[in-house]
Order: C-alpha cells, then sequence, then structure tokens
C-alpha cells in the first residue's frame, strides 16, 4: 500500500472518529455573535426592564424603623403602577468597546450604554478607582428579578478582578465613614454608599457563562460601598494599581510589558498591577522606582531612553 494510500486511510478514519465523536458529545461548534448583532437586543432589553420597573425610593425618602437600606426593584403594577419607573430616576453612560477585548474576529467598535442610579451617595466623600480593593455587599440579578449571587456580609474584593460594569458602578459611588460593629461579628455602615446598576452584556461575560448566569445577558447589580483602600497596590511593587494602567483605558488586564518574555519561557502571564517584576529583568520593580518621602513616586530612567527603568527591558 502506497504512503499516499496510507495517508488517506488515516484522514479518513479520523474524520469518521471525528464526527462521531461530536455526535456522541453533541458538540456544536457555533462561533460567537458580534457585538452588533448583540447589542441592539441588550439594549431594547434594558430600556423594557427600567420602564417597567422601579425600586423601593420612598423607604429610602424616610426611612421606616428597621430599615435596613436594601435597593429592592419591583415591577410597576397593582398598588405600584402609579410608581415612578427607573428610567426616570437612573442616569446613563456610553462605553467604547472594541471587539478585540473578547478576541472576536469581526473587528468593530460598539457603543454600549450602562445605567446608573446613586441611591445613598456614602459619608467620606471620596470614590474607589477601578483599580482599588473595596469592602462591599452586593446581589446581582437578571431583568427578569431573579438573583443569582449575593453577598450576606460585607467582603473585599479588587476591582480588576471582577467585571468591568461592576467596576465602574463601584466608581459611582462614595466610600462611608461611621462603622458599626455588631455582637454577631457582622458590620453596618450607616452612611455607606449605594447604588443600583444595569448594564449590558458586553461590561460582563459576553459570549462567556459563568455559573448561572448565560452568554449575552444583560445583568443588574445592587451594591453598597463601605470603604477601600486608597491607592490600592495590589503586587506591592511601590506602584499604586490604578498607575499600572498604561495606556489609560480602566482595563488593567491589558498593559502587560513583559507579555512576550513570560511566553517565551512558558511563565504565567501577569499584568503589570499583578507583576512585582513588571519588564521581567530580574530586578524587582520596587528597586527601580524611588518613592519619596511625600509619598510621590519618581520614575528613574538610568540610561535616558525614555523609558522608565521598571519597564526597560534592556
Amino acid at each position: 500500500m502506497s504512503k499516499n494510500t496510507i495517508f488517506l486511510c488515516a484522514f479518513v478514519l479520523l474524520t469518521v472518529i471525528s464526527c462521531k465523536k461530536n455526535e456522541i458529545l453533541g458538540v456544536e461548534l457555533v462561533p460567537p455573535l458580534t457585538l452588533s448583532e448583540v447589542e441592539p437586543t441588550n439594549a431594547e432589553d434594558i430600556s423594557a426592564f427600567l420602564e417597567t420597573h422601579f425600586y423601593n425610593y420612598e423607604s429610602f425618602q424616610t426611612p421606616p424603623d428597621g430599615f435596613d437600606f436594601k435597593v429592592r426593584v419591583d415591577t410597576l403594577a397593582g398598588d405600584n403602577a402609579n410608581k415612578t419607573p427607573l428610567s426616570q430616576m437612573m442616569q446613563s453612560e456610553t462605553i467604547a468597546i472594541d471587539s478585540d477585548y473578547y478576541g472576536l474576529d469581526t473587528k468593530e467598535v460598539v457603543n454600549h450604554t450602562y445605567y446608573y442610579l446613586v441611591v445613598r451617595e456614602g459619608g467620606s466623600g471620596i470614590s474607589p478607582t477601578v483599580a482599588d480593593s473595596t469592602l462591599i455587599k452586593y446581589e446581582g440579578s437578571f431583568l427578569n428579578g431573579k438573583s443569582f449571587d449575593a453577598s450576606a456580609s460585607f467582603l473585599w474584593q479588587y476591582l480588576p478582578f471582577t467585571i468591568r460594569g461592576y467596576q465602574l458602578g463601584v466608581n459611582k459611588l462614595k466610600a462611608g465613614l461611621n462603622v458599626e460593629n455588631h455582637p454577631d461579628g457582622t458590620t453596618t455602615f450607616t452612611d455607606s454608599g449605594i447604588g443600583l446598576f444595569v448594564f449590558p452584556s458586553a461590561l460582563g461575560y459576553y459570549n462567556s457563562s459563568s455559573g448561572v448566569i448565560p452568554a449575552y445577558t444583560p445583568l443588574i447589580f445592587s451594591i453598597e460601598l463601605g470603604k477601600f483602600v486608597v491607592d490600592t497596590d495590589y503586587d506591592n511593587d511601590g506602584i499604586p494599581s490604578i498607575l499600572e494602567d498604561l495606556n489609560g483605558d480602566g482595563i488593567l488586564g491589558n498593559d502587560n510589558t513583559d507579555a512576550d518574555e513570560e511566553a517565551s519561557s512558558f511563565q504565567q502571564a501577569l499584568a503589570n498591577h499583578a507583576d512585582s517584576d513588571d519588564d521581567n529583568d530580574g530586578i524587582p520593580t520596587r528597586e527601580e522606582i524611588v518613592i519619596n518621602a511625600n509619598g510621590s513616586i519618581t520614575f528613574t530612567d538610568s540610561d535616558g531612553d525614555g523609558i522608565p527603568d521598571y519597564l526597560d527591558k534592556d
């Protein structure tokens, strides 16, 4: 039997096996939808939700005894038909999202609108950046009102490890000042920042599912911000995480100075905010900068090439 015949037989056999395997597993490879396909549907669903729902604003205006200051959303129907809809209370902002962010083959930049409502601003007067570590209580739900996740008490979250719409929402709030520690170990803030946020799937998980969250699903979060670490330095390299967003797009995960070196040496890929040696030269970033007495940073450039030492591979 010739080599070509052997190769052809092998190819046919592998094809048959692959087809059988796909039939058995029920696998069907479906390319992800484009941003321009998903955005209009998400926008329509969110708009309908905002027009037909309200939140318990009257309780926040005149808190009854024992009120827990939790945002509750309900349908405009029956006794609640005359309540003010969310569409008249929420503010919105537009974010341009590049398809490259999700690794899509279709090259496009599509505007997406997310909605936010600051129910209680927060007593501290200062807001976290999208790069800070925050002490938060939250509840996430779908547009149909079904909750998919919630925290019973305050917990610490490093915002770059959360979804983008969530980060943007927390950034709208201000932290509290007045904390109360209770005998049961729980903590409350009498002046925490409280808000409600609704955003399309491109600011959430988009074409990926997460737990019970299906792909292409808009999300709602009610968030209570207790406090946060100002100028969080996640990797403890002396540079606040927010300053490691080199391209200034608010996404810390796409700033990785030594990505090529990490890939070639089979190292774990670490964005700068999570990497204590940003240029992979064997010298820790903290040793290649100068932290001044007033807390400011001098980014030394020893060879005068315009690239600070901590980012300079040579």
